[in-house]
């Protein structure tokens, strides 16, 4: 796969949302719509809504909680689902596909809950042992996208209020630790290399605070990420914040990429 446009969307719920993907997909025509946390068993997964639209759907899910999916124009050549280092697989937080030479990798990493919390310590694993699952399957030359709800904030523009929201489960020195350990390897932040140290470039915006959309009250947890091949051949990405303006949107909205 050459030239191509790629998306990433936390759906909240994909049934819930399904009125603000179809018309996304009409209108926007993306290769491949990488999406989170969409809360449903594999059995219910609507993917009548993805073939009408002459998308390849390839997912996992559980009942209520976390599930992901890949929408892809082209068939999968290889598709892989979660962990495989002999712990919880968590298949409904990963998976990957391959489309020509073109790897897609798409997670809805651990939220964390609270710092002091089991679920903290759990998303710092999950870090580590994705990254293991990286360096035996990939090499930093192979074109690689790791894209998805990664809950962390990379920087300090990457929230709205810096000051106030340091220790958050996703905005403190341990994650970022964890996430750069993952960058190291081989991945640059996409959007960072067409929007460099621009703020108030958020992905998500929490629905228990009131108008934080209107209010800039954002976080920028949603990325893209690639490895130098396709990095160097990105020409563009950018938050389109349409979707999160919608009628009964998803706290997150979609962040898109092309490459060249």
């Amino acid at each position: 796969m050459k030239s191509f446009k790629i998306a990433t969307y936390n759906v909240n719920s994909i049934r819930s949302r399904l009125h603000i993907i179809g018309p996304w997909l009409v209108n926007h025509q993306p290769d491949v719509l990488c999406m989170q946390e969409t809360k449903v068993d594999d059995g219910k997964f609507p993917g009548q809504a993805f073939t009408d639209l002459d998308y390849h759907i390839t997912f996992r899910g559980s009942r209520q909680y976390n599930g992901v999916a890949v929408a892809s124009r082209e068939k999968p050549e290889d598709i892989l689902y979660g962990l495989d280092d002999g712990g919880p697989a968590d298949e409904d937080r990963l998976i990957v596909i391959r489309l020509g030479d073109t790897w897609i990798l798409n997670t809805y990493v651990p939220q964390g809950r609270d710092r002091e919390s089991e679920q903290f310590t759990y998303k710092l694993q999950w870090f580590d042992r994705l990254k293991e699952l990286i360096r035996k399957k990939w090499r930093p030359d192979d074109r690689l996208v790791w894209c998805g709800d990664l809950n962390v904030a990379p920087d300090t523009i990457d929230v709205y209020d810096p000051k106030r929201l340091l220790g958050h489960v996703c905005f403190n020195p341990d994650v970022w630790a964890a996430y750069e350990s993952i960058c190291e390897w081989g991945f640059k932040d996409v959007f960072r290399k067409h929007h460099p140290q621009e703020p108030k470039q958020y992905t998500f915006f929490d629905y228990r605070v009131p108008h934080t959309l209107e209010r800039g009250l954002g976080w920028r947890i949603d990325h893209i990420l690639a490895t130098a091949p396709l990095y160097a051949d990105s020409r563009s990405c950018d938050i389109d914040l349409e979707p999160r303006r919608a009628e009964k949107p998803s706290d997150h909205t979609v962040l898109v990429a092309e490459f060249d």
